[in-house]
C-alpha cells in the first residue's frame, strides 16, 4: 500500500469543499480509504469499496458524491439499512453541504411521510433512505428516480441481511442505467458480489482490510459464564467500567429487562432497538453522546447506525447471532484512532458460536478467568423475573369476566341455556 498522504489536497476535490473539509470542519488527514477511494469515485467510475468499521467510509463516498451532484451529474440516491445510519450520513453531508448550498432530504420509516413529501418537493438534491420507505414514496409518485446519477448503497451486506434484497432489486430496476454506482460494505458477501455484476459497470474494488478484519485499536476479552450469572457479572464489568458503556443483547426483550437491571443498579442507562419510536430511538443515542446515558442497551440495530467517538467499552452480553456482527458490534468502540475495549459474555454451551467468530477474524478470543462476583441482588430484579414483566409472550393473560366458567355437576345443562348464548 501506498504510504498515506499528509492531507487532503491532491485527490482532485473541488476548492470549496476542500476549504468546508480542512478549515470548517478541521479534516487533515485522509483515511487509507478516504485516500484510494474519493479519486476514483470523482472521475465518475464504480466503486466497491471493503472497509472495517470505523475507518471514514461516509466521508469517502460523501464528499465525491457532493461534488458529482453539485458539478450538475445528477441527483444523488444514498441507501442504507436503518434510519439511524441514515440520520446520521444525512448530519455528515450537510456539514459539508450546506455551506455549498446543498440540498438533502431523509425518507425512512417511523416519520410523518407528508413531512417527507414536503421535504421532496423542495427538490432535494441527494436523497438518504431506507429501502421501504423508498418504495413507499415510488407506490404514491412522491418521488421519482429518474434523475438520479449517483447511487451509493451503504452497509449493502447489511441492507440484504435484513431482508431488504427484493426492495432493493425493484429500486435498482427503477434508476436509470447510466448512473455512477458506489458501494461500501464491511463484508463482501457472494451476494454483494452478484450485485455488482448485474448492476454496476466496471466497478473498481478498494479492499483496505479484508473480509472479517477488526479495528486494529481494539482489544478483546472472552468470558464463559453460565446464564444465571451474567447479571453479576455485569454488575462486576459496570464497576471496573468507569467510562460510557455500549451493551449488545439479541432481543428487544432483553434490551428491556438488561435495561431495568441496569437501572436498578444506579446507572443512569437506556434502551435502543425496533420497537422503540424513531423519536425514541434519537432521544436515546442523543443522551448516549452527551452523556446523559452512561450505558446504552441495543439489539444489533445499533451495530452500524451510531457514530459515537469515544465509547470506552463495548459489551456483547449475548453473542451476536451471525458472526460478521460481531464485527460491527465492537467495531462501536476504537473509532478515529482511539483505542478501545469489547468483552463478551459466552455461555458454555455457546464454544461453537465462539469458534465462527474466530474463524471469521482469524484470531483466537482471549478467555479471562471469572472475576468474584457480587452477590446475589435481590429477586426482583433478577433477569429472569424482569423477562417476565417485559416479554408479553411469558406474561399471565389479564382476568376477563369473559373467563369466568360455571362449575356443572351431574347432568349439562341444555344446550339453550344463557351460559352458551353468543354474545351479540
Amino acid at each position: 500500500m501506498t504510504e498515506s498522504k499528509k492531507d487532503f489536497y491532491g485527490l482532485g476535490i473541488a476548492p470549496g469543499i476542500l476549504e468546508v473539509i480542512t478549515n470548517k470542519l478541521n479534516f487533515k488527514i485522509p483515511t487509507p480509504i478516504q485516500e484510494r477511494s474519493i479519486p476514483i469515485l470523482i472521475e465518475g467510475k464504480d466503486l466497491m469499496g471493503v472497509a472495517q468499521t470505523g475507518t471514514g467510509k461516509t466521508l469517502a463516498f460523501g464528499i465525491p458524491l457532493i461534488q458529482r451532484v453539485l458539478q450538475g451529474m445528477g441527483n444523488g440516491l444514498v441507501i442504507v439499512p436503518t434510519r439511524e445510519l441514515a440520520l446520521q450520513i444525512d448530519e455528515t453531508l450537510r456539514k459539508i453541504g450546506t455551506p455549498l448550498s446543498l440540498r438533502t432530504a431523509v425518507i425512512i420509516g417511523g416519520e410523518s411521510i407528508s413531512k417527507q413529501i414536503r421535504d421532496l418537493h423542495r427538490n432535494p438534491q441527494i436523497i438518504i433512505g431506507t429501502p421501504g420507505r423508498i418504495l413507499d414514496h415510488l407506490e404514491q409518485k412522491t418521488l421519482t428516480l429518474q434523475k438520479v446519477g449517483v447511487l451509493v448503497l451503504d452497509e449493502a451486506d447489511r441492507i440484504l441481511d435484513m431482508g431488504f434484497a427484493p426492495q432493493l432489486q425493484r429500486i435498482l430496476f427503477i434508476l436509470p442505467r447510466n448512473r455512477q454506482t458506489m458501494l461500501f460494505s464491511a463484508t463482501m458477501p457472494e451476494q454483494i458480489i452478484n450485485i455488482a455484476k448485474t448492476y454496476m459497470r466496471l466497478p473498481v474494488r478498494v479492499e483496505i482490510a479484508r473480509s472479517g478484519t477488526t479495528v486494529k485499536d481494539v482489544t478483546q476479552e472472552l468470558f464463559f459464564v453460565k446464564r444465571e450469572e451474567k447479571p453479576r457479572l455485569l454488575e462486576k464489568v459496570l464497576q471496573d467500567y468507569r467510562g460510557s458503556v455500549l451493551v449488545f443483547c439479541r432481543t428487544k426483550y432483553s434490551a428491556k429487562k438488561i435495561t431495568a437491571l441496569v437501572r436498578a443498579l444506579g446507572h443512569k442507562s437506556i434502551e435502543m432497538h425496533g420497537n422503540r419510536s424513531l423519536n425514541q430511538r434519537k432521544d436515546a443515542l442523543e443522551g448516549f453522546k452527551t452523556g446523559r446515558y452512561r450505558v446504552l442497551i441495543a439489539t444489533d440495530i445499533a451495530a452500524r447506525g451510531i457514530d459515537v467517538t469515544n465509547i470506552e467499552l463495548v459489551l456483547n452480553y449475548d453473542l451476536p447471532e451471525n458472526a460478521e456482527d460481531y464485527v460491527h458490534r465492537i467495531g462501536r468502540t476504537a473509532r478515529a484512532g482511539i483505542t478501545g475495549h469489547a468483552i463478551s459474555f459466552a455461555e458454555p454451551n455457546q464454544k461453537g458460536d465462539v469458534h465462527s467468530i474466530e474463524r471469521l477474524i482469524r484470531g483466537t478470543l482471549p478467555i479471562s478467568k471469572t472475576p468474584t462476583l457480587p452477590p446475589p441482588m435481590p429477586s426482583k430484579f433478577k433477569v429472569d423475573k424482569l423477562e417476565e414483566k417485559f416479554d408479553p409472550r411469558k406474561q399471565k393473560r389479564k382476568f376477563h369476566p369473559r373467563d369466568r366458567k360455571k362449575k356443572f355437576h351431574g347432568k349439562r345443562p341444555y344446550s339453550n341455556s344463557s351460559l352458551f348464548r353468543k354474545r351479540r
